[in-house]
């Protein structure tokens, strides 16, 4: 059983080399929060939903925060975005996308759906420590985010 003083992340992300790397790099940051991982969209759309194996909320709690990668099977991250922003319990739930993507048609159209920020997603595991502990400090220590 989790913390209740923990923040909650949600990452999204098909790549299986990439959630390895973004859950060392969450270690190597030692921040107090609970990462949670889905490989697709509608993976994505399940546990926000409470669906499935996600039914139970006190091991699945609503993250404060979804890391997104755009480009997924089943669901990519543009098509789950739009279904996020209408659902009213989860349409405030800040969003980033970290994608390879570095198209500028990318980022103005995730803006234009309603995503919080957009990161391309850094080569090296030392980039990749440094975007969480930003992520850490700007997130959950200067914004303050609505009450779940």
């Amino acid at each position: 059983m989790f913390s209740q003083n923990l923040m909650t992340i949600l990452y999204a992300d098909d790549d299986p080399e990439d959630r390895m790397l973004t859950q060392e790099a969450f270690e190597e940051s030692k921040l107090a929060s609970q990462l949670f991982f889905v490989e697709d969209g509608e993976e994505l759309m399940e546990y926000l939903n409470h669906e499935g194996k996600y039914s139970d909320t006190k091991e699945y709690p609503l993250p404060d925060l979804i890391l997104l990668d755009l480009n997924m099977p089943k669901k990519d991250g543009r098509e789950c975005i739009k279904e996020i922003k209408e659902i009213e319990e989860v349409k405030n739930i800040p969003i980033v996308v970290l994608t390879t993507s570095n198209n500028e048609e990318d980022v103005l159209k995730t803006y234009n759906l309603g995503v919080s920020s957009f990161i391309t997603k850094p080569v090296t595991f030392d980039s990749m420590v440094d975007i969480v502990k930003s992520l850490n400090q700007y997130w959950f220590q200067i914004v303050r985010l609505p009450n779940k």
